[in-house]
């Protein structure tokens, strides 16, 4: 994998710093002092409410040591853009592609040592009653555990669960467990958390 903003050595200091503060000025804490230990999975990052779920989880990856990706798609990989979204941990992946964004993501897991992916399974900070199911399969079919993030906007805490999750390929008997999970935390944005049945 190519340096994203995780890895440069100038930049991680400095975020990290800029990290901290923030976090102390908003009065948020990172509850968690150590990242499973994984060399790889897929982050799945609940509740997601608001864009601040997006700095609270650089946040958590910086104070872990946690060289995060996202998956987006291939038109924003083009041109001038693709190095910098590759830099802050961007990894393509193209639609009209014979296998699909399940198979090209586990494929990634299956060729590389280490990779931790970000995915919000609500796929959106509006309120929903489903989570997308694409994160479960990618993990099941790439063979990476599930790593739990949480943030909860009532208490200002976020970290993440010290164990993993390990796919059974059972998907509604595992997705209760993990849904039992997140039911005390509660969204930055309170009107838009989501109630999964």
């Amino acid at each position: 994998m190519s340096r994203t903003i995780f890895t440069t050595p100038i930049v991680k200091p400095i975020l990290r710093t800029i990290s901290r503060i923030g976090l102390r000025l908003t009065g948020w804490k990172i509850i968690s002092n150590t990242v499973p230990d994984t060399p790889k999975g897929i982050i799945i990052a609940v509740p997601h409410t608001s864009n601040w779920d997006f700095f609270v989880m650089m946040a958590i990856a910086l104070k872990l040591d946690i060289d995060l990706h996202w998956v987006g798609k291939h038109s924003l990989f083009k041109g001038i853009l693709g190095p910098i979204a590759r830099w802050l941990g961007g990894i393509a992946v193209d639609r009209r592609a014979s296998k699909n964004t399940v198979q090209q993501v586990a494929d990634r897991f299956i060729e590389a040592e280490s990779l931790f992916i970000v995915i919000a399974p609500e796929g959106t900070r509006s309120s929903v009653t489903q989570w997308k199911s694409g994160f479960y399969h990618m993990a099941h079919q790439g063979g990476v555990p599930l790593i739990l993030a949480h943030l909860d906007g009532q208490k200002k805490e976020a970290g993440i669960r010290s164990e993993v999750f390990n796919p059974t390929g059972n998907f509604e008997d595992d997705i209760q467990v993990i849904r039992e999970f997140y039911k005390p935390f509660v969204g930055i944005k309170k009107k838009r958390h989501s109630t999964i049945e």
